[in-house]
């Protein structure tokens, strides 16, 4: 089943922002798949719904979320050999 989307859905994929127009339900045994448009190119892709999320909204208190400062020293001072699994 597909189902458009109105009005379309700002999401954050792994291409980057984009805004979703279509959801895909191929049934119970496979992910949703979001039919997306990217913000920077306008290229269309689907994504699977593990890897979508929705984009930051500052007025319905949805932000991104910010590692801890410890954190991103860490990973800043590690080589980037030390990095990769």
């Amino acid at each position: 089943m597909i189902t458009q989307l109105n009005p379309p859905l700002p999401l954050m994929t792994p291409k980057g922002p984009a805004l979703a127009h279509f959801l895909i339900d191929y049934g119970a045994e496979t992910h949703l798949m979001w039919v997306c448009f990217l913000d920077d190119n306008g290229q269309c892709w689907t994504v699977p719904n593990p890897e979508v999320r929705m984009a930051p909204n500052w007025s319905l208190q949805r932000r991104y979320r910010v590692a801890p400062p410890a954190a991103v020293a860490a990973l800043k001072a590690a080589p980037a050999a030390a990095l990769q699994v």
